[in-house]
């Protein structure tokens, strides 16, 4: 799962950056509000940790921002006011959660998995479709109760397409997702990453079907 984070208190930055890649998340880290707009331009996130003071456009004006132009990448608020005030305003602008500094690494963990859990429209750590499995935990898949092997790539595309049940994912947002910035991300190999998940999926009751000049849906064969 792909995150963003917008801290300007390096030390913090650097410590949220090393557990948080420890519990297997992959995350980028910016310190300004301008920076936080760019990135979220280049790439596809599952999920954005923003602290709301920072130097530049402050974090409310970067969550208007994204509310305003049709982002709905969950946003968790992390912050040093505990102010009710500034929570509600927060939430009342699109945050879907708060965390007020400081706080312990399991509770944060906990709320992000929670979010990217009711994304996936599920309470469960597990998602399904049909008779592939998604352990949110672990970032297993599994066909059928058996390991599903792929590529740290199509574990990506995979991914956020589970992510995003019933919903089209373009080949451009894919794209944002599997690569970082400054890589080439071109939608060609988007294509071939789809084509090498169906070969792999063929024992699966699960298909990756493609929305002619729209992108590619997750179904369930009843769904089709």
């Amino acid at each position: 799962m792909k995150l963003l984070l917008v801290e300007d208190n390096h030390e913090l930055a650097l410590w949220l950056g090393k557990v948080l890649r420890e519990e297997q998340f992959d995350l980028d880290c910016v310190a300004d509000g301008e920076s936080a707009v760019r990135r979220l331009a280049q790439s596809r996130y599952d999920l954005l940790l923003l602290d709301l003071k920072l130097p530049g456009i402050d974090g409310r004006s970067v969550l208007r921002r994204m509310r305003r132009e049709g982002d709905d990448t969950p946003v968790l608020v992390l912050t040093a006011s505990g102010s009710l005030d500034i929570k509600v305003e927060s939430l009342e602008i699109g945050a879907d959660d708060y965390l007020v500094k400081p706080f312990e690494v399991r509770e944060l963990v906990a709320r992000i998995k929670a979010l990217i859990r009711r994304r996936g429209g599920s309470s469960q750590s597990t998602l399904q479709c049909a008779d592939l499995r998604y352990d949110l935990d672990t970032r297993e898949f599994t066909v059928a109760g058996a390991p599903l092997a792929l590529t740290p790539r199509e574990h990506r595309v995979l991914e956020t397409l589970m992510l995003r049940p019933g919903r089209t994912v373009s080949k451009a947002q894919l794209a944002q997702a599997v690569f970082g910035p400054g890589e080439e991300a071109g939608e060609d190999a988007i294509e071939i990453y789809v084509h090498r998940l169906r070969r792999k999926l063929e024992g699966s009751q699960a298909r990756i079907v493609t929305l002619r000049g729209l992108g590619y849906l997750l179904r369930e064969p009843a769904a089709e």
